[in-house]
């Protein structure tokens, strides 16, 4: 996977993430985007400058520009990655959205740590996005 495209799937694949919440997240769509910004907040994944309604968390599930504000993928991946129904990616683009935000949430010495630390079920289905997304991180680091 060409590191130039890499991104170019992340964006495509961050609705997904969102709905992946939505379809495993037990409530209503505006219950749903509360807990998103709450844990964001707490879990300091980001700071939603408001919390969304259940209106705007739908439009963000079906976006196809990928003009999604990084911090509610991020959050969706670590309440997805906490879920015991353990939810997997369904695109190849939604693997890379899962994988860079993994990186995003947590830091990590090397590529084999963040695989590692990733629950069991999603080591092998995240293996080649994963290692996509630490060439892509580690290529916008400056020395």
């Amino acid at each position: 996977m060409p590191q130039d495209d890499f991104y170019t799937k992340v964006r495509a694949g961050l609705p997904a993430l969102l709905r992946q919440w939505r379809a495993l997240g037990q409530a209503d769509a505006d219950r749903l985007a509360l807990i998103l910004a709450e844990t964001a907040r707490v879990a300091k994944l980001g700071e939603p400058s408001k919390t969304p309604d259940g209106a705007t968390l739908d439009a963000w599930s079906q976006s196809q520009d990928g003009d999604i504000p990084l911090w509610a993928p991020r959050t969706a991946v670590f309440l997805l990655n906490q879920m015991p129904a353990r939810p997997l990616p369904d695109s190849e683009a939604e693997a890379c959205a899962w994988a860079y935000c993994w990186l995003r949430n947590r830091t990590f010495d090397n590529l084999e740590d963040a695989q590692r630390a990733l629950p069991a079920h999603l080591q092998t289905p995240l293996e080649s996005a994963l290692a996509a997304a630490w060439r892509d991180q580690q290529g916008l680091r400056l020395v």
